[in-house]
């Protein structure tokens, strides 16, 4: 991966609490975020008291070289959606100057945090769909704004060894959206809550308290039975 192809985004942990319905109990549960990226998630449970290990490909990079990634697309991503507002929903973000504070406020945050915790193991540079975790080392998996998000470049293989990756280390699985970047739902949804039903697993497609993507207000989460 090299730095001038990324583009971090980073969210924060009301976002997460309304994209997967995190409650005060999950939150207090041991949680793996997937491709967390430049997000504040990690450092603000932490500081509830909660346990967080973040992975991200992002994680090869130093917080210098991630900064100055940030300053360098963070205006040309909000021009971006300025030009295009009819595109999203403005309800949990309320317009764009809210979108650029959120957003640049989660990335600062995270940098604030980045070499302790990545010294610490709390940010590591790991990928789906093989990761070094022990068995149901995790209560929760979270994956935000990747798998589905990306089924034009990832293929159904990939999303499916990267789920039943997540449910080898975590007790359950939670994703959103299950949209890609086209706003349709991903095609692999359906064949894989099928294929996750025939492996004795509980798998069920649940309204989000979030949308800002169009349509994009549902997550699929998955246990065993």
């Amino acid at each position: 991966m090299q730095l001038k192809n990324i583009v971090p985004w980073g969210r924060t942990l009301g976002e997460y609490q309304e994209m997967f319905l995190l409650t005060e109990a999950d939150l207090q549960q041991k949680i793996l975020g997937c491709g967390d990226g430049p997000a504040s998630f990690n450092k603000e449970v932490r500081a509830l008291g909660g346990e967080v290990v973040s992975i991200d490909p992002t994680y090869a990079f130093t917080k210098e070289e991630l900064s100055q990634r940030i300053d360098e697309i963070a205006d040309e991503v909000i021009e971006q959606v300025r030009k295009n507002q009819e595109g999203f929903v403005w309800k949990n973000i309320k317009n764009v100057d809210d979108l650029y504070a959120t957003r640049m406020g989660a990335m600062r945050a995270f940098l604030e945090d980045y070499e302790e915790g990545k010294e610490q193991g709390l940010y590591q540079l790991q990928t789906l769909p093989k990761l070094s975790f022990s068995d149901k080392q995790f209560d929760l998996a979270l994956s935000s704004h990747f798998l589905f998000l990306y089924s034009e470049h990832l293929d159904y293989t990939f999303h499916l060894k990267s789920i039943l990756e997540m449910l080898r280390v975590a007790k359950e699985v939670r994703i959103f959206p299950i949209m890609t970047l086209r706003n349709e739902r991903s095609p692999y949804v359906d064949e894989i809550m099928v294929e996750l039903k025939k492996l004795g697993y509980k798998a069920q497609i649940v309204k989000s308290n979030y949308e800002f993507q169009k349509g994009a207000d549902e997550m699929l989460r998955v246990l065993k039975l």
